[in-house]
């Protein structure tokens, strides 16, 4: 891998990572009302499920999901139910601590299993094994320097995401601002899915 084929797998990384999705979403929310050491189990989890989903788009699972379109309607769907369902749950959560990982079962597992039905995620994914990694003589190689880089781009996002979330905490427990700020959250997950209908 050049030098150019790294800096264009860099800048996509940064775009797709750092933009808001149901990841970075939810790292905000579980920091802001669980506190950043219970957020941490999810920020932990969307690497791994990442890197899980990247491994199997690399050895051939997406092509498959591209292949057989109702394979890609199902992930999508149950994505869209499961973003729906969090957003309901956390749209009315008005006290600290009562969206906790807990109570919204996102804690590690799943994290990893949101992943595989993140069509965001599948997105990524397999643009990355057809641009830098799908056809080319060195291809474990490859997979062996983007895995990585993803996997910190993953980890660092979330965990920027639910640290902001952390620190905004003492803030959010004043008044009803924290059923506010789950509301809006809850709506940018409700958005997300509506995204996924049209991709």
């Amino acid at each position: 891998m050049n030098w150019q084929e790294f800096t264009a797998l860099l800048v996509l990384a940064t775009a797709m990572s750092f933009s808001p999705g149901p990841n970075t979403t939810l790292s905000t929310a579980l920091g802001a009302n669980g506190g950043l050491p219970r957020a941490m189990r999810f920020v932990i989890a969307v690497p791994v499920g990442w890197t899980l989903l990247l491994a199997l788009c690399a050895a051939g699972i997406g092509a498959l999901v591209v292949a057989v379109p109702s394979l890609r309607w199902i992930i999508k769907a149950l994505g869209i139910v499961y973003l729906l369902w969090l957003a309901w749950k956390l749209s009315g959560s008005a006290a600290l601590g009562q969206a906790d990982g807990e109570q919204l079962r996102v804690g590690f597992k799943q994290g990893v299993m949101l992943q595989f039905l993140n069509i965001k995620a599948w997105l990524l994914a397999l643009t990355l094994v057809a641009g830098w990694i799908a056809g080319q003589p060195d291809a474990l190689r490859r997979f062996a320097i983007v895995a990585p880089v993803m996997l910190v781009y993953a980890f660092t996002s979330n965990f920027v995401y639910a640290l902001a979330g952390a620190l905004l905490r003492n803030w959010l427990a004043q008044g009803r601002r924290l059923l506010w700020f789950n509301r809006a959250m809850a709506a940018v997950l409700v958005l997300t899915a509506w995204w996924m209908v049209s991709v």
